[in-house]
Order: structure tokens, then C-alpha cells, then sequence
């Protein structure tokens, strides 16, 4: 206990230190180190509350007799994390001190203000223009943070919830709406060479630029916009405008987010632990950005906005990480996967690489697909996928859904995944017919792949598969993107 106070004294006093002006990036360094140390002392303090409230919950994976802890414990990591994104704004945002004389002309703020920007040596700060999306950001992490612990205290639906985080995001897609607007993406070259490559994307082109007009019709807002300072290389690859869509598209992104971690959950540690891989590898391909000499002014300044947002998201999670790895102390519930998933839209989104985002939650997209069938209801879908605990011998098991009710669809496709090893299924000794299937989420096919496994020891091999992942994602993304699309931003990219 003593070693610990003293831990966490050194890295509050360390963080204390580093705040400094007209440096963003050292201060978000001391927010996330101040975020820990809150999280980490808070937890302890609260969790008899939640449990006299009833956010309670007994962990079935544990040999008996097995105790009840506080549940939604990620409520204060979300809590802390927003604290600490507030704080961060005087420290990331330039200072705009108005004169008496300029108060009542416009021509004399934008003067006023231009020179005082300009008066700082070697000015690191956000312009005032950044701080909307800033703001917006952080609006749409509370009304997150809101919905889901609202889905820990009443156990919303799941076809009810679904569809709330892009109710959520609409604060983020209508300031991207009115400070960026870009909706164009590029089409790689070889699409475009391959026999009818510029007939069917002509055609594409056509049915989005009816769809938009249909929209700005009915709503009177133009969606087809590009930013007038947009600059493309003297013989760039096409670009297709998505208009209204590239909109959809970012909901979706807001959507599937959050529901993604709250999938790929169920084992001590790993919600969390996924979060604080995955943030490990933004901030990696963030780095990419940051320390190379060849990219745009707008791009540098895009991912240091999102590695401002990924250091103190990092920190309120290591501190809730040391309480809910195994054997966990605490449960996160929902409020959690919905508050990170919720982080990793909003850094794809602002940004600026919304589409890099979902390669690299490439586990939890295989994930989702590989649960459809169960999700949509092709084959039965038990209310809970967990794993099955064994207390003889301490080790985790997968668990199976029951095929009762039999259907040529059904049967093709678990005949179809168990040849390709991706399920596992128990017959009927005479008959021969499926009775039961192994439930399809990663974390059973990681059981049916590695056979029975300590609860620790599984949370880690799915943790090291999405770093590893992850990894060799940020490697694709900077050698085989330019080769497909022509060019990679790291030296090409907005003015």
C-alpha cells in the first residue's frame, strides 16, 4: 500500500511539473498522468457506494464462493477523462484577449487577433477555429458517457440501444459539417483501369450526385462540398465525392465504434485492455504524422489533435485496468465500451482518418462478422456468449448454443465453418446431426483454436493478437496504401 501512495504521488507531482504553456502535447502528456492517478485513487473510494445503490454483480468465472463487486466502474474513468479534457483547454488553445477598441468591428478582431497569434514565438496552440470541434467532441463523450451508464441502470434492449451512439455523435457530424466538410475520397488507381473502371464509377458519380440533390432539396443544405484551400497533387488519383453519404458513413462509424468493444467483452481485463491497445496503436500511427518533416501543416495539426485526446484516454484506462484485471475487483459494464468506443470515433473522425480507423479495429470488425449469424438470428443467440468456466480445474471452455429448431440455411453454414476450423460443433451419436454449436465470438474461437485456457492467460492472447494486428496494420496502411491509391498523406494531404 505504501509503495503505491508513493507511486502515485511521483507520477501526480511528475505530471504537476510537466503542465507548461504553448505546449499541447507535454500538457496532454500531464493530464493523462493526472488522470491516472485520479482514476486509480477514486475506484477504492466508491465502489461500497455502487454496491449499496445495486450496481452490483457476481463474477461467474471465478470458483466459489464468489463475492459481489461494484459494477459500471467505467462511469469514473469516463467522469475523470472529461475533467481532464476540460482542464486541458487553456493549455492547448491560443488566448484571445479582446481590446475595448475592436469590440464593435469585426475587421478589427480578425486584426487583433491575427497579430496576437502571431506575437508568440514559435506558437504551438490551437487557433480558436479548432476549439468548436474540440467542444463538440466533448459533448458528444458526455451524451455517450450518459446513454451508456442509462443501458448499465435499466439493461436497454439491444435493438433499442444500437442505433444511440450516432444520436450521440450528431454534435461531432454537424461541426465537421460546418468547419471541414471534406466528403471526397480517392479511388484507388487499378479500379479505375480495370476494363469498365471509368464507366462504373462515372455511373457511381451520377447515382451519388442524384442522391445529394434529392437531399438538398428536401433539407436545403449542400453536402457536396470541398474546402477551397483543398490542393491535389498535378496528376492525383480520381476523387469520388460522397457528399450526404460520407455523412452516413461517419454515423455508421459512431455506431458500430462503441458496439464494437461492447461485443469483444465478457473476460476480466478485456474491454479495457483492448482500449488501451488500440489507443497505443493510434498514438503509433500518430507518430508516423508527428515526427516526419514531409507532411501539411493541416495533417500535423489533425493528428495532434487526436493524440491530445489519446494520452489522457490512456491514462483514466491504465487506472481502471489495475482494478479490473484478472482476478477483477471492479466490472466496467457498458458505460465504459461505449465511452472508448466513442474516443476512437471521434480521433478517426476529427482526425481526418475516419477510413485508416476501421482498418484498425480489424478484430472487432472480424469479430462483428463472425458473430452475424448469431446476431441476426440465422442460428440461435443465447443472451450471454461467455465462455464457460470450469471450477475443477480452473480453466475456461467455450461455450455452445443449442440448435433446436434445424434449417438447411443453419446446417450449411456451421457444416461450412467447422471445415474451415472456425467453429466447433457436438453431433447427435446416432443421427449424426448438429445438436450444438461453439458460440461465434473471437473469444470461444480463440478456445476452440487453443483448447481449454487460464481466464489471464486468454485475455492475453487476444490482447497480443490485437497489437499485433494493429501493428502490422499501420505497416499495410503506409506500404500497401500508396501503392493502391498513388500516394500516402504522410507526404501528400491538404494545404
Amino acid at each position: 500500500m505504501a509503495v503505491s501512495r508513493l507511486f502515485r504521488a511521483t507520477v501526480l507531482i511528475a505530471s504537476l511539473a510537466l503542465i507548461t504553456p504553448n505546449n499541447p502535447l507535454q500538457a496532454s502528456v500531464a493530464f493523462g498522468g493526472i488522470g491516472y492517478v485520479v482514476t486509480v485513487s477514486l475506484i477504492p473510494k466508491l465502489t461500497e457506494s455502487f454496491i449499496k445503490i445495486g450496481l452490483k454483480g457476481k463474477d461467474l468465472s471465478k470458483p466459489p464462493p464468489v463475492l459481489e463487486i461494484a459494477e459500471s466502474m467505467g462511469i469514473v474513468s469516463a467522469i475523470t477523462y472529461l475533467s481532464c479534457m476540460f482542464g486541458l483547454i487553456p493549455f492547448v488553445f491560443f488566448k484571445y484577449l479582446v481590446s475595448f477598441t475592436s469590440i464593435a468591428d469585426d475587421s478589427s478582431i480578425s486584426q487583433n487577433y491575427k497579430a496576437q497569434y502571431d506575437s508568440i514565438s514559435d506558437n504551438n496552440l490551437f487557433p480558436h477555429n479548432k476549439l468548436a470541434q474540440y467542444l463538440s467532441a466533448i459533448l458528444c463523450l458526455q451524451s455517450t458517457t450518459i446513454l451508456g451508464f442509462l443501458d448499465d441502470l435499466f439493461d436497454i434492449r439491444w435493438r433499442h440501444k444500437f442505433f444511440l451512439p450516432a444520436v450521440a455523435s450528431l454534435p461531432l457530424l454537424i461541426v465537421y459539417y460546418v468547419d471541414f466538410s471534406v466528403t471526397s475520397i480517392v479511388v484507388p488507381g487499378f479500379v479505375t483501369d480495370l476494363p469498365g473502371g471509368e464507366f462504373l464509377l462515372g455511373e457511381l458519380a451520377w447515382l451519388i450526385r442524384l442522391g445529394n440533390h434529392i437531399v438538398t432539396k428536401i433539407t436545403g443544405f449542400s453536402f457536396s462540398t470541398l474546402a477551397s484551400d483543398y490542393e491535389v497533387p498535378t496528376n492525383p488519383p480520381k476523387l469520388l465525392d460522397l457528399g450526404v453519404f460520407y455523412y452516413g458513413y461517419m454515423s455508421a462509424v459512431s455506431i458500430f465504434s462503441p458496439n464494437s468493444i461492447n461485443i469483444l467483452a465478457g473476460i476480466n481485463g478485456l474491454e479495457v485492455g483492448q482500449s488501451v491497445v488500440l489507443a497505443v496503436i493510434f498514438l503509433i500511427n500518430d507518430s508516423c504524422y508527428l515526427l516526419s518533416s514531409h507532411i501539411s501543416e493541416a495533417a500535423y495539426d489533425s493528428h495532434l489533435f487526436s493524440v491530445i485526446f489519446l494520452i489522457p484516454f490512456l491514462g483514466v484506462s491504465l487506472g481502471l485496468l489495475h482494478y479490473n484485471w484478472y482476478p477483477a475487483r471492479v466490472f466496467v459494464g457498458d458505460t465504459y465500451c461505449y465511452f472508448s468506443g466513442m474516443v476512437f470515433a471521434i480521433v478517426g473522425i476529427l482526425g481526418h482518418f475516419s477510413k485508416t480507423l476501421l482498418i484498425f479495429l480489424l478484430p472487432q470488425v472480424l469479430n462483428f462478422v463472425y458473430s452475424v449469424p448469431q446476431l441476426f438470428g440465422i442460428v440461435p443467440c443465447p443472451r450471454h456468449r461467455l465462455p464457460k468456466f470450469n471450477k475443477d480445474n480452473g480453466l475456461m471452455y467455450p461455450s455452445y448454443g443449442e440448435l433446436k429448431k434445424k434449417s438447411v440455411v443453419s446446417t450449411i453454414l456451421l457444416s461450412v465453418l467447422e471445415k474451415f476450423g472456425l467453429i466447433h460443433l457436438k453431433r447427435d451419436a446416432k443421427t449424426k446431426e448438429i445438436t450444438e454449436f461453439s458460440n461465434m465470438t473471437l473469444i470461444n474461437l480463440c478456445l476452440v483454436w487453443f483448447g481449454p485456457l487460464r481466464e489471464d492467460t486468454l485475455c492475453i492472447v487476444i490482447l497480443l493478437s490485437q497489437l499485433l494486428i494493429g501493428i502490422s496494420m499501420i505497416f499495410v496502411r503506409h506500404t500497401v496504401g500508396p501503392w493502391m491509391f498513388g500516394y500516402d498523406n504522410l507526404s501528400w494531404g491538404v494545404k
